[in-house]
């Protein structure tokens, strides 16, 4: 057990630390974590003998419901709203157009059955949010005309509807026939915006309107909730995917408690996600295997990226008035990834037998098309001039906090001050500031000019944001019983030269020191160093 914890540990490590250097690379982290899992596979060093596809199933099912859920909570639906309309044409008919020229085009060119063909063109047929994004957010891309909402609300919410494809097709690759497919696609739609929308009402209800989360279990909450919604979705028939993806973006574009808290939270939890199941997309792959396959994973490559994406993105979005441009980036930016490879996953789980191995051809599928699309996705970008460097990608996220054109700041005016006893116009305020306010005694007093300034005075002032340099570093120091700075001026501190002392925070009250300001005990000194 401690074995298997200690190799947990590394995998995670290792994944973190090639995100960092992914850049260097030319290429997406998502990559680097399908080969770390090949590289700890039954072909790689380590030689880990994993086949276990229902475990796999398990595992990938549990980590697809926080993406799901994330890929709605962060979408700020102010910003998509105006696309939402070409977004969801793309992520249902966009999808089934998508399967069904794939379908057609492995059965008549590559001469695969058509159950099988289905099969593949169902689990391949959408785009996956955390590939497009990753790269779009490490580059600071955003895209004109409203491209990058219409990516992410179409590459969130078409998982559901490949996922329905994909439940069809293992039906059909099972039991040789369709069932009662109307039937299913109806309960399955119905069910998943039903149970979705009301758990996310009750929960926005038990958030914004009762004490009945104690203070700092929000996001615990949260993670019970989207379980509780993924769950019950699932045992009344619904899509419990989409049910997820509608009870993040609804619940995320309300004022929730904590919300500022939730959103970093999930942020890593939908990283940790990400990271296991490329991990284990690589993981369960035999590379000695594959060199069979790969004829036939690039021709599935050339098919989805020249003919079935362009095809499907072309028809819907052409007769909405979108540029020639703005269709050939959406086209060249539905990059398959981690839901295809689940999906996969879950069919080969299921017993689905082919004569070409399912999960081997999704995998070179997705390794090709994040490599190559991903990687050459913001020259396309810019080739296509779809490039807003007057805006900012990350508006289109939850996650984005608007910077303010000033801040404020306290300043106490202690008896002796040469502010003491003057009018606000007569002394000589840092530049850009302004004296908004001052609170003397228990009394709130709106400066004007001719306000007199008095001794015990605390001048609320307004100041212009800065942000440090890349060697500059802002820092805090927690003054304890014993510390060499404790109960001494600052004039006596041994201070190195490129360090400055800014404030002292005492009772939570913010002081501007000078020379003679003695630190106390249970002080925060902040300090400002330049490497």
């Amino acid at each position: 057990m401690n074995i298997l914890i200690f190799l947990v540990a590394c995998v995670i490590l290792l994944c973190v630390f090639v995100e960092k250097f992914s850049d260097k690379f030319g290429m997406p982290a998502l990559i680097f974590f399908m080969f770390i899992g090949m590289l700890f596979g039954s072909d790689g060093i380590l030689k880990i003998p994993f086949d276990d596809f229902k475990l796999a199933e398990n595992i990938c099912s549990i980590a697809l419901i926080f993406i799901m859920f994330y890929g709605g909570f962060n979408t700020k639906w102010k910003a998509a709203k105006a696309v939402a309309g070409k977004s969801i044409l793309l992520s249902t008919l966009g999808v089934v157009i998508t399967a069904g020229i794939t379908t057609l085009l492995c059965n008549v060119i590559l001469k695969i059955s058509l159950a099988e063909s289905f099969l593949i063109g169902a689990v391949l047929s959408s785009t996956d949010a955390a590939s497009v994004f990753a790269i779009l957010r490490k580059n600071n891309l955003n895209l004109k005309d409203g491209t990058a909402s219409i990516l992410e609300v179409e590459s969130g919410s078409n998982d559901p509807v490949s996922y329905l494809l994909t439940m069809i097709a293992i039906s059909v690759a099972t039991t040789g026939g369709f069932g009662n497919v109307f039937g299913t696609i109806a309960v399955q739609l119905i069910m998943g915006v039903v149970v979705g929308l009301a758990l996310a009402k009750f929960t926005l209800f038990i958030l914004m309107k009762t004490n009945l989360v104690s203070d700092g279990l929000e996001t615990i909450y949260m993670i019970a909730s989207v379980l509780v919604c993924y769950a019950l979705t699932a045992l009344v028939g619904g899509n419990a995917y989409l049910s997820v993806y509608l009870f993040g973006i609804f619940t995320g574009n309300h004022r929730i408690r904590k919300k500022q808290e939730i959103i970093p939270f999930f942020d890593g939890v939908t990283s940790l996600a990400q990271i296991l199941i490329f991990f284990l997309i690589g993981l369960l792959t035999f590379p000695h295997q594959m060199s069979e396959i790969v004829p036939t994973a690039l021709a599935i490559v050339a098919f989805l990226t020249v003919i079935a994406r362009p095809v499907a993105v072309i028809a819907l979005l052409k007769p909405l008035k979108c540029s020639w441009n703005q269709c050939w980036l959406i086209a060249w930016a539905g990059l398959r990834g981690a839901s295809s490879s689940v999906f996969a996953i879950m069919a080969v789980a299921a017993g689905v037998s082919m004569k070409q191995e399912l999960f081997h051809i999704v995998f070179m599928v997705s390794l090709f098309s994040v490599s190559i699309q991903g990687t050459l996705l913001p020259n396309i970008a810019r080739k296509l001039d779809m490039v807003d460097d007057n805006s900012d990608v990350r508006k289109t996220f939850n996650d984005y906090v608007e910077e303010t054109a000033f801040q404020l700041m306290k300043m106490h005016i202690p008896v002796g001050h040469n502010w003491e006893n003057r009018l606000i116009r007569n002394v000589s305020m840092p530049t850009g500031s302004l004296a908004l306010m001052i609170k003397r005694d228990k009394e709130s007093i709106i400066t004007k000019g001719d306000t007199l300034i008095l001794a015990g005075d605390d001048i609320i002032l307004s100041v212009p944001p800065y942000n440090p340099g890349e060697n500059e570093k802002l820092e805090e120091r927690v003054i304890e019983k014993g510390d060499s700075w404790c109960n001494r001026p600052i004039c006596e501190l041994k201070i190195s030269k490129n360090k400055l002392i800014a404030m002292v925070i005492r009772d939570n009250q913010p002081i501007i020191p000078d020379g003679k300001t003695i630190i106390r005990e249970h002080d925060v000194v902040v300090f400002i160093s330049i490497k």
